[in-house]
């Protein structure tokens, strides 16, 4: 934790604010910074934060610095922000994608956000007046983006070049702009990039299909890059859509005697982990084609099974994956397999399960929770088959 100036708000004229109204604020007054360049500290994120609040106008509780306290955690290179005021932790939001030490960062709302309460407590919106153009952001669109429509595509593998990346992404539609993301002092790929399509309606149907794949020794993580990585349509509509695209995919294949894979006319990328004659596979061993929407969502590389072994620290894993997957609709049940003291080998153990009453819950939540970061991993979320769950199996999809 970083403090400022020795007391936390003694810059705000006519605001005595007392520790237990701090705390109780301080929800709303934080801001999570993902994504975070090595070098960063608490004090330069202090200071370019101020600044940049400065620059757009977003200072709304008088002169000063917006800052007030940074936690940074360095190892999975993000960190807390504090502001001054809730207010102004609402207009930090509007600095989504912006460029800290020559890296966008990603800028959310931390996980104990309490929308309910925070609308109680000051504006939860930023700012429609602010000067986002004064540092490189453009107005209306997230991170920087070039509207709502631009796609993030990480995990790919440095061997890839931009040419064989840009045929990746086309084999589902023309793009109408796709930038790597390159080492400053290099030049090479630091392994990521935003690409928009010109038809939208093929945004999310690329997404659901090359998100989970495996290409070598990586996994592809292909999103919408908005503040919620939200899909537009309903998530079951475009597996629909997917499995379409694949399906006539291998019957033109077929039909022209060509090997069959979900890559169409890229023969070059046919590397570590592409092989001939299979469609896409996730994470899990599945591929795209069979992942048969159901109530039920699987969660992997959400917990590791250590973390399960302590009551208290089960007890809070089960509370925060039931708020966080409580979001996208009601759930019936939720089961979270624990590894047994004698040491016997128990099915699903590092997987979260999720029944919900409806389909329509367990698609946003598996179109939502796929490609997040958690505890450093990247969650791989699926549906799983409904029997096997009810009876309690939760071995896989063998």
């Amino acid at each position: 934790m970083f403090p400022f100036a020795g007391t936390q708000f003694g810059g705000i004229p006519g605001m005595p604010i007392q520790a237990m109204t701090q705390q109780a604020t301080r929800h709303a007054r934080r801001v999570y910074v993902g994504g975070l360049p090595p070098m960063a500290n608490e004090q330069t994120i202090a200071t370019f934060f101020s600044q940049v609040m400065a620059a757009i106008g977003g200072n709304t509780a008088g002169p000063g610095d917006a800052v007030v306290n940074v936690y940074i955690n360095h190892e999975k290179k993000f960190a807390f922000v504090e502001m001054r005021t809730v207010e102004e932790a609402s207009n930090a939001m509007s600095l989504d994608g912006i460029i800290f030490e020559g890296v966008p960062v990603r800028v959310r709302r931390p996980s104990d956000y309490n929308p309910s309460l925070a609308a109680t407590l000051g504006p939860s919106q930023p700012s429609p007046h602010l000067n986002l153009a004064a540092v490189g952001l453009i107005p209306g669109a997230v991170g920087g983006a070039d509207g709502p429509d631009r796609v993030f595509v990480g995990g790919l593998p440095y061997y890839l070049t931009e040419a064989q990346i840009k045929e990746l992404l086309e084999s589902f539609g023309a793009l109408r702009g796709f930038d790597l993301v390159k080492d400053r002092e290099t030049g090479n790929s630091k392994g990521y990039g935003f690409c928009v399509y010109h038809d939208p309606a093929v945004t999310d149907v690329a997404c659901a299909a090359l998100n989970g794949l495996k290409m070598g020794d990586k996994t592809l993580t292909v999103r919408r890059a908005t503040a919620s990585g939200q899909p537009k349509p309903d998530q079951t509509d475009v597996l629909v859509q997917v499995q379409q695209h694949i399906a006539l995919q291998k019957l033109s294949l077929q039909v022209s005697g060509a090997s069959t894979t979900a890559l169409v006319a890229m023969p070059n990328l046919l590397s570590p982990g592409l092989m001939p004659g299979t469609l896409p596979v996730m994470g899990n061993g599945l591929s795209i084609a069979d992942d048969v929407p159901s109530r039920v969502v699987c969660l992997s590389q959400v917990v590791s099974p250590d973390e399960l072994k302590d009551d208290e620290e089960f007890e809070e894993i089960y509370d925060d994956m039931k708020e966080e997957c409580g979001k996208y609709g009601t759930i019936v049940s939720l089961v979270i397999p624990r590894p047994k003291v004698t040491g016997e080998a128990v099915h699903g153990v590092g997987k979260v399960f999720v029944e919900y009453i409806e389909i329509q819950g367990s698609a946003k939540a598996k179109a939502s929770l796929s490609g997040r970061k958690f505890a450093g991993n990247t969650v791989i979320a699926v549906y799983y088959p409904e029997d096997k769950f009810a009876r309690g199996d939760y071995s896989g999809y063998s």
